[in-house]
């Protein structure tokens, strides 16, 4: 059954534009058709489409939904900014994972050159893919994509979470392994992590010493060394590894 984020109120859900298009032109759904909503407090409700409009499709809520969906702890993935679509996998796979919040990081080895001009249409299209993502893999909130920004706003972002990682080959070819576990073993769920990715040519040793300095924590990710793409993917599936299938 197909689920979308819509505006709640009075037992009844309202939604309109993109996914009014999707439900009357893509789906074809009429009257009586039902669907899942998700309102801003992260419910989710079993409904039907009780009116369509030439803008707007009315559900109204049938029964509620129990249940958990969303990880125990929550995670940030802040992206080194890649080259090509790179960063566009990682927003879609890493909602489908459980992440909470993705931002863009202009490192020092980005290659890509952050154009402010495009800058909105860019970030309106990663909400999006964020958006369609959550919805696809039932999700009961959709992540936030922020601008890009640079090291002395990733520096004092951090200062909000309860635990910060950088994930950084250096270590994984020194066989560091522990690092990870241990920051995991620390945590309580409710609590935050930032997780800091390098983009294709990971970091400089100036900017891990200078994030070190501000209580980030080093990590190797496995023996081997992984994309700037899949890197994020694993840490998010050894978090719901280590905080889902652990329990």
């Amino acid at each position: 059954m197909q689920r979308y984020f819509a505006n709640y109120e009075e037992n009844r859900f309202f939604i309109n534009d993109d996914d009014y298009h999707h439900i009357v032109r893509v789906m074809r759904m009429v009257v009586g058709d039902e669907i899942y909503c998700v309102n801003n407090d992260q419910q989710v409700a079993r409904c039907t489409i009780e009116n369509i409009t030439e803008n707007q499709v009315v559900a109204k809520v049938l029964q509620w939904i129990e249940g958990e969906i969303e990880l125990p702890i929550h995670v940030s993935i802040v992206s080194g900014l890649p080259k090509g679509d790179k960063l566009e996998w990682i927003i879609q796979k890493g909602t489908e994972l459980g992440a909470n919040k993705f931002i863009p990081f202009i490192a020092a080895r980005s290659v890509v050159k952050w154009d402010e001009k495009k800058g909105d249409k860019k970030l309106s299209r990663w909400n999006k893919i964020a958006k369609e993502a959550a919805e696809q893999s039932h999700r009961t909130m959709v992540p936030d994509v922020l601008s890009p920004i640079r090291l002395k706003e990733l520096i004092e972002i951090s200062n909000r979470y309860d635990i910060k990682v950088i994930a950084y080959e250096e270590e994984a070819k020194h066989g560091e392994v522990a690092n990870l576990t241990a920051a995991f073993k620390n945590m309580q769920k409710g609590q935050s992590l930032l997780a800091v990715f390098g983009p294709e040519g990971g970091f400089t040793e100036q900017e891990v010493e200078l994030l070190k300095e501000h209580g980030f924590v080093a990590c190797g990710l496995g023996p081997r060394i992984l994309r700037t793409e899949t890197a994020p993917l694993y840490l998010l599936s050894a978090v719901s590894y280590h905080f889902e299938l652990m329990e």
